[in-house]
């Protein structure tokens, strides 16, 4: 097993590039399945639960080339549909939880398509419910097998339908957009994500020759069409990464660049650090963190109340980067509430926060209040175990400003994530390791 060993209390200065986003890059994937025509993808990151879908593609029988580090042609003219009721698929679907999206592109294509139950983080109940309701609606017959925890959707012809959708679920969007674009007749989804990396798939679908209209709002309107074909797309930046390398210059009282961000695409995310007193200067594309020698102060609302920090569905903000959040304000001028309204197994990393000397207290599973030191006590380094992706590397940014030397343990999780995290951050300055224990 590998870990990683990090001195921290060090200044950090450089720039950084932001990798591609690795929940539009799921998405992106999946979706070259519904042509048998070659779609090239530009800005792929390298990181473990891209390269499990890259694999588990391959084994389906998809022609896969990567072109460069980051762009990648794929060709599904010759689909296996027998490996999907092998007991090696049922071994590789269930390593991560972007598996699930090969389920509407299979479906609308070729009448079939299975998944044993999709792994990720252990972060809370994840449920499948909002992803077969709308496949159902569509006129899939669906099949579960409790004791292999197996589903099943089978069709002849999928038909356009109502569809109202029980939550605003990003990837159950994802899936039924994609099963919809090759339905007979006019499907409308309401209650759609909206977020940037939806409004990314439906470009490149629309680029397909799929019919969509709507993007960017709740409310999808897709035409279905015989068939699709080949196309080019680019992956945008990573707007979670974007925010941990916000939340690291923090921290660390460090001046980094964060190169490309794509401003427009961010939506509240810069407001929601500068509102426990981050800097963040626009350059151009760029965002710069100054050093924050004399610290950050959160603000209060208007009425001098404590300032609550709470996700939201887009164009709220991402519970992807409360962990970072929540880290963040441990150092801050002042207090703040952490309310993770999606999952109630997301805060239980804060426990090593507190090890680390951190004044928090656990209100609940979705509840934590945060009581900033102003850099005036330092968190102690310690040994630590990464829990998920998101909790690991709020870890691995409380390691790197903490006095002493740490440990995380179970890296892969943010190696599931982050594109040669360690490498990136020794460019920086950052006395990082990566040692088997």
């Amino acid at each position: 097993m590998q870990a990683f060993r990090i001195k921290g209390g060090k200044k950090l200065k450089g720039e950084v590039r932001p990798q591609g986003a690795k929940n539009e890059a799921l998405q992106i994937i999946c979706a070259t399945l519904l042509t048998s025509e070659k779609v090239i993808i530009n800005n792929i990151p390298d990181i473990i639960d891209i390269n499990k879908l890259i694999s588990l593609l391959i084994s389906l029988g998809v022609k896969v080339e990567k072109l460069n580090s980051n762009k990648y042609s794929f060709k599904a003219d010759n689909i296996d549909l027998d490996y999907l009721k092998s007991e090696q698929f049922k071994i590789d679907g269930k390593s991560l939880r972007g598996s699930i999206m090969i389920v509407g592109p299979l479906l609308a294509r070729f009448g079939k398509a299975y998944i044993p139950r999709p792994g990720g983080d252990k972060i809370g109940r994840r449920r499948l419910d909002t992803h077969f309701e709308g496949l159902i609606k569509l006129g899939a017959k669906f099949s579960y097998n409790k004791e292999d925890y197996f589903y099943g959707v089978e069709s002849k012809k999928l038909k356009g339908a109502y569809i109202l959708l029980d939550e605003a679920s990003v990837t159950g969007t994802a899936n039924v957009l994609m099963a919809s674009v090759l339905a007979e007749g006019k499907t409308t989804i309401y209650n759609a994500a909206c977020e940037p990396y939806i409004q990314q798939l439906c470009k490149l679908l629309s680029s397909m020759g799929a019919k969509i209209s709507g993007e960017g709002s709740n409310l999808l309107t897709i035409e279905g069409v015989s068939s699709l074909v080949g196309a080019e797309h680019s992956v945008l930046p990573d707007m979670i990464e974007i925010g941990s390398w916000i939340g690291l210059a923090a921290m660390t009282k460090s001046n980094i660049r964060i190169k490309d961000v794509s401003w427009e695409n961010l939506g509240v995310i810069p407001n929601v650090f500068r509102s426990l007193g981050i800097s963040l200067i626009k350059e151009g594309d760029d965002i710069v963190i100054p050093e924050h020698d004399k610290g950050y102060e959160i603000s209060n609302y208007i009425d001098g109340s404590i300032l609550s920090i709470s996700d939201a569905p887009w164009p709220g903000f991402s519970p992807d980067l409360l962990s970072i959040i929540l880290v963040i304000a441990t150092q801050a001028r002042g207090s703040v509430l952490i309310h993770q309204k999606m999952f109630e197994s997301r805060l239980f990393f804060v426990d090593k926060l507190i090890d680390m000397g951190a004044k928090i207290i656990l209100c609940d599973p979705h509840r934590a209040t945060v009581i900033g030191h102003d850099f005036k006590s330092q968190l102690k380094s310690t040994v630590m175990t990464s829990p998920d992706i998101r909790a690991g590397i709020s870890l691995l940014i409380a390691a790197l400003s903490a006095q002493g030397t740490s440990i995380i343990h179970n890296i892969e999780q943010i190696d599931r994530g982050y594109e040669n995290i360690d490498e990136r951050l020794k460019k920086l300055g950052a006395k990082i390791q990566r040692v088997s224990i």
